[in-house]
């Protein structure tokens, strides 16, 4: 477990202003440069040219597992590469520990969490669907656009109502703190955690709705690319226009943030919008990033953290029981 330097970590409009150089932040939009406004630009662009792929491109693409696949994977290989292009923070630079950690997560989450998911939750919950008789084929007639942004919000909904409760109970915190214990954003970050979370936080009642394969596989593209850009370190603050529903960098940093109470907020992984209309939206960047002093935890320590108290209680005993033998 490896410890790192800590200080205030939450920046006000000035100290982004600072840190980012004379052209970012909100006092010196004025003078940002071309790259500056380009790369702001990034995020709704991407969202934009996902939605037209999954609209209009050949169906042999959309309706096959592998594009939803492909289209992920360049995602995250493409905002990783801008990260070298146009860095938020040095202190946040990848390396090669924290590429091999990432990539193991994401292989994690692609292959054993997404079965479980699927075996544990989604196919029992399809079931019980079809044997009570439950269809929504009205939904499966709705606009495209609107399928999509329907299948967002209930992903977003769900995922917002757990995430919250890991923040506000103890025993879903322990599976939920390893996340937070990262100690820079990058890229494929959202991805990192205990494979509990990992499956709790996948949990939805998306089979509930009869939408599209296409729509569904769309949705999951637009809040991939969202979640990529809200972990990843690339200077990059999306207009007003996106940044009012979408979840940012800035957002998230915050919600990473190494003030445990300052993490109790933004709790949108895509739609920062469900944060604005329920309260817990709050204004801010941070930094540094991490808990308990920027501790970093190796692999096995992320997955046996849930288990430390119990752990903690065992060792306590044996010692006691060493000690009365003696």
């Amino acid at each position: 477990m490896e410890r790192l330097p800590a200080s205030n970590a939450v920046l006000s409009s000035d100290e982004r202003s600072v840190a980012a150089g004379p052209a970012q932040g909100a006092e010196g939009r004025g003078s940002l440069t071309l790259k500056d406004k380009l790369f702001n630009l990034l995020p709704p662009a991407f969202v934009a040219i996902v939605f037209v792929f999954w609209a209009y491109g050949p169906q042999s693409w959309t309706t096959s597992s592998w594009s939803i696949i492909v289209a992920s994977s360049l995602t995250t290989g493409i905002v990783l590469g801008l990260e070298f292009v146009h860095e938020r923070h040095s202190g946040w630079r990848m390396n090669w520990r924290e590429f091999a950690t990432d990539l193991f997560y994401v292989v994690l989450g692609s292959t054993v969490i997404s079965w479980v998911s699927t075996t544990l939750a989604e196919d029992p919950l399809d079931a019980v669907k079809k044997s009570l008789g439950i269809t929504t084929e009205w939904a499966m007639h709705l606009p495209f656009l609107v399928q999509v942004a329907l299948a967002i919000f209930v992903i977003e909904f769900g995922q917002y109502w757990m995430h919250r409760l890991m923040h506000n109970s103890t025993p879903f915190w322990l599976t939920h703190a390893p996340h937070h214990h990262i100690t820079q954003l990058n890229a494929a970050k959202g991805a990192v955690g205990n494979p509990i979370e990992l499956f709790l936080i996948s949990l939805s009642v998306l089979a509930l709705f009869d939408l599209s394969l296409t729509a569904k596989f769309c949705a999951f593209n637009v809040l991939g690319v969202v979640s990529t850009f809200a972990h990843a370190n690339v200077r990059s603050d999306p207009p007003r226009f996106y940044s009012f529903f979408f979840t940012t960098i800035r957002n998230h940093s915050l919600h990473h943030s190494t003030d445990y109470e300052a993490t109790r907020c933004n709790y949108g992984n895509s739609l920062i919008l469900i944060d604005r209309i329920f309260g817990t939206y709050r204004e801010g960047e941070a930094a540094l990033v991490g808990q308990d002093d920027r501790k970093r935890l190796s692999i096995w320590e992320q997955f046996i953290f849930p288990f430390q108290p119990l752990i903690a209680q065992v060792r306590a005993k044996r010692s006691e029981s060493a000690s009365t033998a003696h």
